[in-house]
């Protein structure tokens, strides 16, 4: 390969990685999996998002169904602009997920359901997103201790393990570790566990629709 030829090749890998890096598009979210990743269909197909700059406490961990709550309160069920930074490891677009005008990543750290977690700390707007939740004593800056997720897995590997490990990018990468009807917070989510992870628990009498609390009229 001569030098010229490798410069436009080096130049054309750049322009592809700044396209792929912003993509923006809209769609609907039908599942939050924990404080910082949605499932957001686009397309007709469910994307897993992991929301950029953030990093929420995980499940097992204090405030992790908090924070997952907050966030489900959020964006379940409605409309979201979706602006792509990176796609991460595991194969999730890493991104600045919007509610309207609302900024969905920089809620989470404001309401003390997230730390912030910006490239070398360098997001004043959010680290200051971050202050105020903590002068404030909101969600996790409530204990006298909160313990970062980083630190956290780090302290239970096998928790951890358990519920991320790298995908393929199957069907499979789209499915969180919801069984029951209970854990669900919409019809849509539902039935995306069901006809997409295959969860049979979510459909007792088999007739094909998945939680009648949710998913069938009163």
């Amino acid at each position: 390969m001569t030098r010229a030829l490798r410069c436009m090749t080096y130049a054309l890998l750049l322009v592809m990685g700044s396209l792929a890096q912003a993509t923006e598009f809209s769609g609907k979210v039908i599942a939050v999996l924990d404080g910082d990743t949605l499932l957001v269909v686009r397309s007709g197909k469910p994307v897993k998002v992991r929301l950029a700059e953030i990093d929420a406490p995980e499940k097992v961990q204090p405030y992790g169904a908090e924070s997952q709550q907050s966030l489900a309160e959020l964006v379940i069920g409605k409309p979201v602009r979706v602006v792509s930074r990176a796609v991460d490891n595991y194969g999730r677009l890493v991104a600045l997920v919007y509610a309207n005008d609302l900024n969905v990543n920089h809620e989470q750290v404001r309401r003390g359901m997230a730390w912030e977690y910006s490239r070398f700390h360098s997001n004043r707007e959010v680290l200051a997103l971050q202050r105020e939740a903590q002068l404030a004593g909101r969600g996790l800056w409530a204990e006298q201790v909160a313990i970062e997720p980083s630190q956290w897995r780090k302290q239970h590997p096998t928790d951890f393990g358990l519920q991320r490990s790298p995908t393929s990018g199957s069907a499979g990468s789209a499915c969180g570790s919801k069984k029951y009807c209970s854990e669900m917070m919409s019809c849509e989510e539902a039935r995306h566990y069901l006809t997409e992870c295959g969860i049979k628990t979510l459909d007792g009498n088999g007739d094909g629709v998945p939680c009648e609390t949710l998913c069938v009229p009163k």
